[in-house]
């Protein structure tokens, strides 16, 4: 009979414990045994796994590989025995999560009673801030971000895109009129950014040319809710993802102006995150509940609908940058 997580796991034990005696004193087994086991296992393999020296063992390049893959396979093997044992309720400890505030607002904390539902003993570090964070650094589990991202060893999952749109409130433009087009805008207030990652100015095209117009107003502020809350009082213009407004649009609290000014100017949304297929069970949990909710909400589909399996899972691997590149509220 083929035992080879039994001999993954003799493997393991030998690694760990840095020789084949205390290894086969662990498992009960003789040394002798554990030895032509690990050889038997390099003759199958076609590699040597161990240099065997009178005073220790080390790995080899490719014996270090298979411990670090049998590792992990040993692990995820223990999680899916614990998940038919006990179910949701096994998965404990806490998630440190990133978003800016608008995304954190209108896209994840209306998931959090149905999250806690199904897992109720993990915890939710969530921070909100439209200042972009390092992920080694805060020691954060998953950011999710808008904008650009730049290339290295993290992971992304591609939640989907967001039309940005320029939009006022009803009142302010009773009183200050509809701009219809770009030249319009001088004569407007415009509230924006004052973030570090981004220049305070709207890309905008014009007989199929970009234009960048520079915000000029009463507000510079750090986090998107703000301008929203400022452009519904009727302070201003504002530039805002759709599924931050999308509310405001839907009571009429704000209206798009400019459309054709904003014809194709959008942001994709990802899930950034350490660890790729070896992050701790809790992670890949809130990964493979979150990615399809808002991947739902981001098309402006009704949340209510089965958890699709491990899409953090099988979304392929994207590198991306551990800071992120400009992106927008």
């Amino acid at each position: 009979m083929d035992n080879r997580v039994g001999e993954m796991q003799v493997f393991q034990r030998v690694v760990d414990s840095g020789s084949f005696s205390e290894a086969a004193r662990q498992l009960r087994m003789m040394p002798s045994s554990v030895s032509k086991l690990i050889g038997r296992m390099e003759a199958r393999l076609g590699v040597r796994l161990l240099e065997r020296s009178t005073r220790r063992l080390s790995l080899t390049t490719e014996g270090q590989s298979y411990y670090e893959r049998v590792r992990a396979l040993l692990a995820e093997l223990e999680d899916i025995e614990r998940d038919l044992t006990h179910g949701a309720a096994s998965i404990t400890g806490t998630v440190r999560v990133s978003a800016s505030v608008g995304f954190g607002m209108m896209a994840i904390e209306p998931l959090l009673p149905e999250f806690w539902a199904a897992y109720p003993n993990v915890a939710l570090d969530l921070s909100l801030s439209d200042e972009i964070v390092d992920l080694y650094l805060d020691r954060t589990h998953v950011a999710f971000r808008v904008g650009t991202l730049a290339s290295s060893s993290l992971t992304a999952i591609k939640l989907g895109t967001t039309p940005r749109k320029i939009v006022a409130a009803p009142g302010y433009l009773a009183q200050h009129g509809t701009p219809r087009s770009i030249g319009d805008l001088a004569h407007h207030r415009s509230l924006g950014f004052n973030l570090r990652q981004f220049a305070p100015v709207w890309p905008l095209r014009e007989n199929d040319e970009l234009v960048e117009y520079r915000v000029s107003g009463p507000l510079l502020a750090n986090n998107g809710e703000t301008v929203r809350r400022m452009a519904v009082a009727g302070l201003g213009l504002a530039r805002a993802g759709e599924f931050h407004i999308r509310e405001d649009l839907r009571t009429g609290a704000l209206v798009e102006v400019l459309a054709e000014a904003t014809r194709g100017d959008s942001e994709d949304v990802h899930a950034l995150f350490l660890g790729g297929e070896h992050m701790p069970q809790r992670v890949r949990a809130f990964l493979d509940f979150m990615t399809p909710r808002l991947r739902a909400f981001l098309q402006g589909r009704a949340r209510g609908f089965a958890q699709a399996p491990d899409e953090a899972s099988q979304e392929k691997d994207k590198p991306v940058s551990p800071s992120g590149s400009p992106a927008g509220p």
